[in-house]
C-alpha cells in the first residue's frame, strides 16, 4: 500500500501547479518511502509515494491499460488479484507487471465502475478515463484505506491524508465543529465528515465519480443484516464454511514478495490468527519462522505478556516485545495526534505508534492483525447484555422518554442502547464546551441526527443492530484509520486485516445471531475454531480491552508543555473549550489515588489536550 495525492481540473487544461503537487505529495512520504512519482496530464495531477510489497520493481504507479487511455493510483491490496489476471488474460488483456493492482484498469474496462463489485482486498483508488471525461474515487467496503476529497471553485483535489490537501490554497483550516462533538460523542469522526470543514472523508463501500457537473456520491456496498423476522433462532451455522473461509484469508494476505509478520497482543483474536498463519506455513511447506510484534506494560493488572509469550511458544515464533510505560505516552503523543489528525479520547495511540516502530526496526513491512472480530463476532460487553432479552417494562419518567426520542432519531429505534445516554451527555458537552459554542450547540450536536444509514438497523436482531454501528463508527473512522492505518503508515508499515475479508464477513451476515453470544460467552464461533488451536486460557479467555494510562498521568506528572497546552490562558484564547471546567477536570485528575475507567468514563481532558496539539500541528487558528 502507499499513498496518493490528485488534482482534477475538468474545466480546465493545464492548471496543475507542479511546485505544489510535489508539495503535497512529500507530506505522504512516511506513507511510501520505497518511491515517489509525479504525473501530470491536461487536467489531472497525480502524486505518489510508494510501499513496495508486490512486485518491488515494477509496480510504480500509475498504472495503464495497454493504450494508455486509463489512469490509475491505487493504495491498497487486491486480494483476489492471480484469480482476476487469469480471467483478464483469457479475454485478451495483457500486463505489463506482475503488481496486483493492474488487474483494476482492464477490470474496470469490462465492467465499468461494478469492476468493484468483483474485488477482495483493502485500497482507495483513483481512476482516470478522460475519453468518458469521468473521474472515479472508491474506497473498499470496511473503510481500511482512508481517502479524502475536496471540491471547490471546479477543482477535485484528493488524497490518503488530510495534511496532503491542507497544502493546497483552496483548503482552509476551519474546524468542522460536528466533527469535533463527534469525537466528545461517538469513537472518533464519522464519515462523511473530517476534522476540516473543508475535507470531506469518502465513507467505506462508497465510490465518488465526476463526470461533468457536481461529483456524485453514492454506495456499493454495505453491511446488509437480515431482518429479525426472517431469522430462524434454531438454525446452526456452518462452522467448517467460516474455518475455511478464516484459513482461506489469513493465506490471500501472507501473499507478498516481503516478509510478513502479525501482531500478537494475547487475546483470542490475533492469538487464533497467528495459529493459522502456522498451519498455513506448514501446509506450504515453509520452514522459516515469521516474527510476532507485541506491546507490554509495567502495570500487570494491564500487562499480556505471559499470554503474548505462550502463544509465540506454541506456533515458534521470533517474539519481538516493546515495553511501554507512561512516560513514552507525552514522548509519543504529538505524533500520534499528527498522524491521526484528529482529537484522540484515549492514549493508546501512542502504544501503537511504538509497535508499528518495532516492526519498521526489525526490517518488516507488513503485519496481519485481529481487528474486526470484536465488532462481527460479538466481542464488546455490550453483545452480552443484548443476548439477554430486553425489558418489557418501560421507565415514563421524563429523561426515560427525552432519552428514548434521542435514540429514535440517532438509530431509527428507541430501545437501542449504543454506549451512553446521549441526553445526560449533551449536558456535559454544554459545560464542556465554550460559552459561546455551548449556546449553540443544537447548531452542530451529532446526536441529534442519525450518523448511519437508520434503514439498516430497523428491524434487525439487537445484536445486529451494535454489529452495524460498530462497524460504521468504531471500526471504519477509528480503529482502522486514527488507531490502525495511521499509526501503521507512520512508520511504513501495512496492516492487513484477516477477519475483514468478504468471504468472512459473508458468513457473519447470515449466521443465527445467537451463535455468536452463546451461554454470556461472547465471539463463540471463534472459540470453537480456537479450542483444539490454542492453549485453553487463551481460547476461553474473556475480551480483555486494550487499555493505556489516561490523560490523569500526565496531568500527575506535571509536564511542562502539557501544563501550556492546557493552561487558562491557552485554552480562553482558543475558544472551544470552557477554561473553567478544564480547570475542574485538571484538579480532579490530580487527585492523589485519581483513576479514570476509560471503559465507561470518557477522557474528557485527553480530548481537549489532543485537539490542543491538533491546532497546533496543524496552524489551526482560534475561534
Amino acid at each position: 500500500m502507499c499513498g496518493f495525492v490528485g488534482c482534477y481540473t475538468p474545466g480546465r487544461a493545464d492548471a496543475i501547479d507542479a511546485a505544489l503537487l510535489d508539495r503535497m505529495t512529500r507530506t505522504l512520504e512516511h506513507r511510501g518511502p520505497d518511491g515517489r512519482s509525479l504525473t501530470r496530464m491536461p487536467h489531472l495531477g497525480l502524486g505518489f509515494c510508494r510501499l513496495a510489497i508486490v512486485d518491488l520493481a515494477g509496480g510504480n504507479q500509475p498504472i495503464h491499460n495497454e493504450d494508455r487511455s486509463i489512469a490509475l493510483v491505487c493504495n491498497g491490496e487486491i486480494y483476489n488479484h492471480l484469480d482476476l489476471r487469469r480471467s483478464l488474460q483469457r479475454r485478451g488483456h495483457s500486463f505489463r507487471a506482475q503488481v496486483d493492482v493492474e488487474v483494476l484498469v482492464h477490470l474496470y474496462e469490462e465492467h465499468g465502475p461494478a469492476f468493484l463489485d468483483r474485488l477482495n482486498g483493502q485500497f482507495a483508488l483513483a481512476l482516470y478515463d478522460p475519453a468518458r471525461n469521468r473521474l472515479l474515487l472508491a474506497r473498499d467496503p470496511a473503510g481500511i484505506a482512508p481517502l479524502y476529497y475536496v471540491w471547490r471553485d471546479g477543482t477535485l483535489l484528493f488524497a490518503s491524508e488530510l495534511k496532503a490537501l491542507l497544502e493546497h490554497p483552496l483548503v482552509g483550516r476551519r474546524i468542522d465543529l460536528t466533527a469535533l462533538d463527534q469525537v466528545v460523542t461517538f469513537p472518533g469522526p464519522v464519515s462523511p465528515r473530517s476534522l476540516f470543514a473543508d475535507i470531506r472523508s469518502l465513507p467505506p463501500g462508497h465510490l465518488l465519480i465526476l463526470e461533468g457537473g457536481e461529483p456524485v456520491v453514492c454506495p456499493y456496498w454495505d453491511l446488509d443484516y437480515p431482518l429479525a423476522t426472517d431469522l430462524d433462532p434454531a438454525a446452526e451455522p456452518d462452522y467448517e464454511a467460516l474455518e475455511s473461509s478464516l484459513r482461506a484469508s489469513v493465506g490471500r494476505r501472507l501473499q507478498a514478495d516481503v516478509d510478513v509478520g502479525f501482531y500478537l497482543s494475547g487475546g483470542l483474536d490475533s492469538s487464533l490468527i497467528a495459529a493459522l498463519i502456522g498451519e498455513h506455513d506448514r501446509a506450504a511447506g515453509l520452514t522459516r519462522k515469521r516474527h510476532a510484534f507485541s506491546i507490554g506494560f509495567p502495570d500487570r493488572q494491564i500487562d499480556e505478556r505471559c499470554q503474548q509469550e505462550m502463544v509465540a511458544r506454541r506456533i515458534g515464533a521470533v517474539h519481538h516485545t516493546v515495553l511501554f510505560d507512561a512516560e513514552q505516552i507525552h514522548a509519543r503523543l504529538r505524533a500520534a495526534v499528527r498522524h491521526a489528525e484528529a482529537p484522540l479520547k484515549e492514549s493508546y495511540n501512542t502504544c501503537s505508534l511504538a509497535l508499528s516502530e518495532l516492526v519498521r526496526r526489525h526490517g518488516l513491512k507488513v503485519v496481519l492483525t485481529g481487528e474486526g472480530a470484536d465488532e462481527l463476532f460479538g466481542g464488546y460487553v455490550g453483545y452480552r447484555l443484548d443476548a439477554r432479552p430486553r425489558s418489557g417494562t418501560e421507565d415514563f419518567s421524563l429523561d426515560a422518554q427525552l432519552e428514548r426520542d434521542r435514540r429514535r432519531r440517532l438509530w431509527g429505534d428507541a430501545d437501542f442502547f449504543y454506549e451512553r445516554d446521549y441526553v445526560a451527555l449533551s449536558e456535559t458537552k454544554r459545560a464542556l464546551y465554550a460559552p459561546d459554542l455551548a449556546a449553540e450547540l443544537d447548531r452542530f450536536e451529532c446526536s441529534l441526527a442519525p450518523p448511519v444509514d437508520t434503514a439498516k438497523l430497523v428491524g434487525r436482531h439487537p445484536l445486529h443492530q451494535r454489529s452495524y454501528v460498530d462497524f460504521k463508527l468504531r471500526l471504519a473512522d477509528h480503529l482502522l484509520a486514527d488507531h490502525g492505518d495511521r499509526v501503521a503508515y507512520a512508520h511504513s508499515v501495512e496492516a492487513r486485516y484477516p477477519f475483514l475479508d468478504p468471504e468472512v464477513i459473508d458468513w457473519v451476515r447470515t449466521a443465527p445471531p445467537g451463535c455468536l453470544v452463546r451461554g454470556g460467552i461472547e465471539k463463540a464461533p471463534l472459540r470453537r475454531l480456537a479450542a483444539d488451536r490454542l492453549p485453553p486460557e487463551i481460547a476461553g479467555r474473556q475480551k480483555f480491552g486494550f487499555v493505556a494510562p489516561s490523560s490523569a498521568a500526565l496531568l500527575q506528572a506535571r509536564i511542562p508543555w502539557v501544563e501550556d497546552l492546557l493552561s487558562r490562558a491557552r485554552i480562553a484564547g482558543a475558544g472551544y473549550f470552557d477554561p473553567d471546567t478544564v480547570e475542574r477536570l485538571k484538579t480532579r485528575y490530580r487527585a492523589p489515588g485519581f483513576a479514570l475507567n476509560t471503559t465507561f468514563e470518557p477522557d474528557l481532558l485527553m480530548i481537549v489536550l489532543s485537539f490542543e496539539i491538533l491546532r497546533d500541528c496543524f496552524r489551526v487558528p482560534p475561534l
